[in-house]
């Protein structure tokens, strides 16, 4: 084939072009959710011990007694703030996850002992039981947002707050 007739047929032919799908955008962030589970949410449903989507007050009180156990001092009766926060990391998700450990040391002794993180997650479960049959479900331990989270600050409504 000769070489103007080989440029000719390959000029006639479709060009393909492939692209890579466009990278999402940094500045948009994440959609807001609308369905959310708080971290002791979360840790009430991992306490599920037979697989049947609900907990009840002794699967809950068996599984706050062996995360607490899993706690560095636990052996001693009680833990520090400092072990709290490692538990929350471990439990919780992080460290900084509610309930905190002011709110769990019932006595404000510095130290939180299983008794005062039963109690603390009992009465958090009877807040979230909101048909109050004693057992949680899945739908009672998630938190459905009506509105949209603020803009982050310096976001556009964050001028409009400011003003």
């Amino acid at each position: 084939m000769s070489p103007l007739l080989a440029f000719l047929f390959q000029a006639a032919s479709p060009t393909v072009v492939v692209q890579a799908p466009a990278a999402p955008d940094p500045s948009r962030g994440r959609p807001p959710a609308t369905i959310l589970a708080d971290p002791a949410g979360l840790f009430l449903a991992a306490c599920d011990a037979n697989g049947d989507a609900r907990v009840t007050a002794a699967e809950r009180e068996a599984c706050v007694a062996r995360t607490f156990a899993t706690a560095e001092g636990a052996g001693g009766g009680g833990i520090g703030y400092i072990a709290y926060a490692d538990w929350a990391l471990r439990w919780l998700g992080d460290r900084n996850a509610l309930p905190g450990p002011f709110e769990v040391d019932a006595d404000g002794d510095n130290r939180i002992t299983a008794a005062e993180l039963s109690r603390r997650f009992a009465g958090l479960a009877a807040r979230y039981d909101a048909n109050r049959d004693g057992v949680l479900d899945r739908s009672e331990l998630i938190v459905i947002r009506a509105m949209p989270p603020a803009s982050p600050p310096g976001g556009a409504g964050d001028r409009k707050r400011r003003r």
